[in-house]
């Protein structure tokens, strides 16, 4: 994807599994940002076009052998030539000025020092779905636990130093959201990422959480991920 210059390097990282709905419009999206970046996608074996529509693209398509995300995004960033690093998931979308803000925390050095997160938002106007982007935001904001969904923009120093993301199929970003904080804060991009309310909608949002919460605990008491896995997707 040719722009306008090199700097500042920003390399986008985006774990696909049969994303073909979803990877055109967040594509789209990011062709925000007016200047040079590496999109790279990786793809832990998809039998839809989402491997075509990124080879379309012209995209860095890397084929995960692993249908891990965790270990996507390890992958992902160990082959990123960006100084920053924006990992993002296929089902998300962002809104027209993420652009300049991104560009605004990178081209600070301070910024380095810390890692970013959107502020999550669904693009429904259910009054649960507003309680449940009141939670996130509590969350994120007091808990200092943003998750996957989104996003996350680091340093490549501090990605590096915090560990890297872990080859976990669930709990991934906790994983390294929590090792972040033990060395540093996140921060608010104050840009939203819509993500895909389907996920949502075809379940109770009370007892999708009440399970969530259940399997955290699990996890932080050492319960076997692959069970977990299994639990998560039933």
């Amino acid at each position: 994807m040719a722009r306008l210059q090199k700097f500042p390097t920003l390399s986008v990282i985006i774990p696909t599994l049969n994303e073909a709905i979803h990877l055109p419009l967040l594509i789209a999206d990011l062709n925000a940002w007016s200047y040079d970046f590496e999109l790279i996608i990786v793809d832990g074996g998809s039998t839809d076009l989402t491997v075509s529509i990124a080879n379309i693209q012209r995209l860095n398509v890397i084929k995960s052998p692993k249908k891990n995300r965790g270990y996507q995004l390890k992958i992902g960033a160990s082959n990123a030539t960006g100084e920053w690093l924006l990992f993002l998931h296929a089902d998300s979308r962002l809104d027209s000025t993420w652009a300049k803000s991104i560009y605004k925390i990178i081209q600070n050095k301070t910024s380095e020092k810390f890692a970013w997160y959107f502020d999550f938002k669904i693009k429904k106007h259910n009054i649960e779905f507003r309680l449940l982007e009141l939670a996130v935001a509590l969350r994120s904001q007091f808990l200092k636990r943003p998750y996957g969904d989104q996003g996350l923009l680091i340093h490549k120093d501090l990605y590096l130093n915090s560990g890297e993301y872990s080859a976990l199929k669930i709990m991934e970003d906790i994983d390294f959201i929590t090792r972040i904080t033990k060395r540093s804060k996140v921060l608010r991009i104050r840009e939203n990422i819509y993500t895909d309310d389907i996920k949502w909608s075809n379940s109770n949002i009370i007892d999708r959480a009440i399970k969530n919460a259940k399997l955290r605990k699990k996890w932080r008491q050492g319960h076997d991920i692959d069970d977990l896995s299994k639990e998560y997707n039933s």
